[in-house]
Parts: C-alpha cells; structure tokens; sequence
C-alpha cells in the first residue's frame, strides 16, 4: 500500500527547496546588476536590524562562519560601506554599522531586489501575499519558542577538548 502525503508532511521540504529556489533566483538577478551575495547579504541585514550588531551575530544572520564574514566586512569597510566601532558597553567587542553610502548601497540592493521579486510573484494577489507573510510569522514566532526553551545543544567533541 502507498502512503499518501498530507500538506504537513510534505511541507518542510518543499519550503527548504523553494527557499533554495527563490535565493539562486535573486543572487542570479543581483549579479546581473553587479552584486554578489557576499556582499549584499550582510548590508541588507545590516539595514534591516539597524546595524550596531557585532560581527558575530552578523555572522549567524548571514549564515556564515565568523572568519569568512570578516573578509567580506573588510571589503564592505574598504569600500567605504560599513564601519566598524568599538562597543560602549564592552571595548573588545566591534559593532558594525552601515555608513551613509553603505545605506545608498543598500538603497540600490532594494531596488533591484524588488524588481527580482515582483517578476518572481507576479502571479499571485496581495492578499496571497500577505497570508502568506503572516503564516511565516506564526511559523517564525514558534520556531522562537521552542529555541527559547530548548536547552543548548551539545557540544561538538572538538570543541569539548579545546577547554
């Protein structure tokens, strides 16, 4: 007998690989317009929290390693798009935030980002999209949840015998 599946079941999967999907789709846009997702990645992330966040919680919104992060904040800071400043509250922490042309970068990446995305959903209504928004909140907000009351996960081995 063949087991059928249910929206539910079938759900985590498809939305990993549309994600996937809608990603490459940008990037490819983007790149025509001369941007890479390594760096316009962390400046609309940037924009998006307000900036004066450390390089390692960039990092975790960006989903990349600290030291990879880095290189690409030196080329954003030699470009004269970010700054990085030392934090009020702790002086070995560095804060990064947009600079005045880092925000019209960013500007530039909204624009072109929104022409990516209104080719991409262009077949479906406002209100679609806004069900759609407010289920990814719902989902958002529980995934919240449950990492506020999750205990840490475990150690990986080498970073137990690093102690």
């Amino acid at each position: 007998m063949i087991a059928t599946s249910t929206p539910r079941s079938r759900f985590g999967i498809r939305f990993s690989l549309l994600a996937r999907r809608w990603r490459r789709r940008l990037d490819a846009h983007l790149a025509q317009a001369g941007l890479t997702d390594a760096t316009w990645v962390p400046l609309i992330h940037l924009d998006e929290t307000g900036g004066g966040m450390t390089q390692k919680d960039l990092a975790l919104l960006v989903g990349v390693d600290g030291s990879s992060l880095v290189r690409v904040l030196d080329i954003l800071e030699r470009q004269g798009l970010i700054e990085r400043r030392r934090s009020e509250t702790d002086g070995r922490a560095r804060l990064v935030h947009l600079t005045p042309d880092g925000k019209r970068r960013v500007a530039g990446i909204r624009q072109e980002l929104g022409a990516g995305e209104r080719a991409l959903l262009s077949g479906l209504s406002e209100d679609e999209i806004d069900t759609l928004l407010r289920c990814f909140d719902r989902i958002d907000e529980r995934i919240a949840a449950l990492e506020n009351a999750a205990p840490p996960p475990p150690q990986s081995q080498a970073a137990q015998h690093v102690r």
